[in-house]
């Protein structure tokens, strides 16, 4: 079996189909594009049917593949973290804009937002809090191959943070309705991370509502949500206090990210 005969019987998406035969061949998409007549070795050949079929069952390439691209790294991922989208690099480029000496990333998953900021503002204080154990370890593992110091802490929403206060609180929380019938497309990521209740906002107002209390004089708090959602969320954080409300657009023009300040 030839390459290009490889990606005509793989029956998925052919851009998907060059980036797992890229995979399981280990060189790059280019050279596939580029060497359709090479010969897959039977190793490869299985390896390839293998991850194909995974595919066409509905498990997300990220998944497939080991590991997802955002904000110019290679991030370690598995079922038991979101993947990252790149929607959520909005959130990191505010965060970024504001220059905070301190920040704490609540819900942290694979840690992409967290070692984003890290590894843009590195004499930063960065800390990041995740309810899932397991998501910590794949963080942790993200952090250890780019050589980015944060502090890892495990535990639900502001637990692990008493009595400490930060210039930026940044979170990307669960914003799905529980009964959202996109659910049924998103079979193998974590619950945990995607469902926020009947309304999608519980995760906003328990940041609303316990923010205040771990922000300086001054300090913001920036969170990513879904389409439509916006206002809903800027008037959880006015009733908390915050001021200066905005909510910023993505490059589809979508309202993505609110935040207020202290």
């Amino acid at each position: 079996m030839t390459f290009e005969e490889a990606l005509r019987a793989a029956g998925i998406d052919p851009r998907e189909a060059r980036l797992l035969l890229a995979a399981a061949t280990s060189c790059s998409e280019a050279n596939v594009l580029a060497h359709p007549e090479r010969v897959l070795p039977e190793k490869e050949k299985t390896r390839f049917i293998e991850m194909a079929a995974r595919r066409a069952l509905g498990e997300p390439v990220a998944y497939i593949l080991g590991y997802k691209e955002f904000y110019g790294m290679e991030l370690a991922v598995d079922p038991a973290v979101l993947i990252p989208r790149p929607e959520t690099e909005l959130l990191v480029d505010l965060a970024l804009a504001r220059k905070p000496a301190s920040l704490v990333d609540i819900g942290t998953g694979s840690g992409a937002i967290a070692l984003a900021l890290k590894r843009h503002l590195p004499q930063a204080r960065v800390v990041a809090t995740d309810a899932s154990a397991a998501a910590l370890e794949v963080a942790k593992r993200n952090a250890l191959r780019h050589g980015l110091d944060v502090e890892w802490r495990h535990g639900r929403w502001f637990e692990p943070l008493a009595g400490e206060r930060f210039e930026a609180i940044i979170s990307n929380p669960p914003y799905v309705m529980v009964d959202d019938p996109h659910l049924a497309g998103l079979p193998y990521e974590p619950r945990l991370a995607i469902v926020g209740g009947s309304d999608g906002l519980d995760g906003f107002r328990v940041l609303a509502r316990e923010a205040p209390a771990h922000l300086l004089p001054g300090g913001w708090l920036l969170v990513e949500h879904g389409a439509g959602q916006h206002e809903a969320v800027r008037e959880l954080l006015e009733a908390a206090g915050l001021e200066t409300t905005e909510s910023w657009p993505d490059l589809a023009g979508i309202p993505r990210v609110s935040g207020g300040k202290r």
